[in-house]
């Protein structure tokens, strides 16, 4: 018979003499894990902290090295997230515990490398609150780079704060006349000649919460961090004479604790690497729109697929009749400002 005659009935196996055992999907429940929070990402190592009492009544909180199980597959652990551990749990310089499962997360901050790339990118997880971080000058302010993170912030339903540095060198009043009508909190900050001002006034700000630190490398991300949370010893750099902008400093993102006043546990902040671009492209428009709701329903008169920067976009109406208040024209320029953000326009 010629090969060209055979067919895979033609194929012969030889069975095993302990017989065939189809693999099983199933996956253990790991039961007695343990849950931990992520407080730091390196190189597939991951730092976490687990909790005060979790192994035990009068067990300490310690910090143990883990690694990814093989049932995570590729999903993505980042800091802030809470997952369960199994394994070394002793938290010795040998020891490395293995993540089995990443807990529901409450909010997932998330960017793309530009507005057209598909792909998201997972900042952090599990933050109350984003700390968008802009110096006033050297580098000059980028208020692009600002819009975009608020449009971040309110799709994941995290709360803004503006962090303004280096306000020893420029009056911080006309930059923050742009987002009045935002009604987005803010804090002033400067350092000069080892004096900190409005460092007290942030620390207040983060106070219970789980904050995460974005900007531009050089704005000052890293000082704020080693002035809210001494110790942490965050690197700093200087901005390029030529460019005008900053070194990245801080490589990978971590968290940190931050004390009150007594000593006690405060929240957290996390200090995230310095950022060239932050697309927008995984954010659906209408989002952005909720977050104005003295707009929101000048829409319904809108034509289907309407830009919302057009000659027959119904919200010009509704601002001129005043239904979206004394302060609708205002809004409607933060809005629109927003939009042409998301839609990666310069403005």
């Amino acid at each position: 018979m010629s090969w060209r005659d055979l067919d895979e009935g033609d194929v012969r196996v030889r069975p095993s003499r302990k017989g065939s055992r189809p693999r099983t999907k199933e996956r253990p429940a790991h039961a007695d894990a343990v849950v931990a929070m992520v407080i730091g990402v390196d190189r597939g190592r991951y730092t976490c902290l687990i909790p005060k009492g979790s192994l035990g009544r009068k067990e300490p909180e310690r910090v143990v090295t883990a690694m990814k199980a093989r049932e995570i597959g590729r999903t993505r652990v980042v800091v802030g997230d809470d997952v369960a551990l199994v394994g070394d749990l002793a938290g010795g310089p040998d020891a490395l515990a293995r993540i089995v499962r990443i807990e529901e997360r409450r909010s997932v901050l998330r960017r793309t490398a530009d507005d057209t790339d598909p792909y998201e990118r997972i900042i952090v997880a599990n933050a109350d609150q984003i700390v968008i971080v802009t110096a006033l000058a050297d580098p000059e302010p980028r208020p692009r780079m600002v819009d975009r993170c608020l449009v971040a912030a309110y799709d994941a339903d995290l709360e803004p704060l503006l962090a303004l540095t280096k306000a020893d060198l420029v009056d911080p009043a006309p930059f923050l006349a742009n987002y009045t009508p935002l009604e987005v909190e803010h804090v002033v900050t400067s350092h000069a000649d080892d004096h900190f001002t409005g460092l007290e006034q942030l620390r207040a700000r983060l106070s219970g919460k789980v904050s995460v630190l974005v900007g531009h490398s050089g704005v000052g991300k890293s000082t704020l961090v080693n002035g809210l949370v001494p110790g942490a010893l965050r690197a700093t750099g200087v901005v390029n004479d030529t460019t005008g902008r900053g070194r990245h400093t801080s490589t990978n993102a971590v968290a940190l604790r931050l004390r009150g006043p007594d000593g006690a546990d405060d929240g957290w902040v996390i200090d995230t690497p310095g950022i060239r671009s932050f697309g927008l492209a995984h954010i659906d428009v209408d989002r952005i729109i909720d977050h104005f709701p003295d707009l929101a329903a000048g829409t319904d008169g809108c034509p289907r697929g309407c830009t919302h920067d057009e000659e027959e976009c119904a919200l010009d109406a509704w601002v001129a009749d005043g239904r979206a208040g004394a302060a609708g024209p205002s809004r409607l320029a933060s809005l629109r400002r927003l939009l042409s953000s998301r839609a990666g326009e310069e403005h």
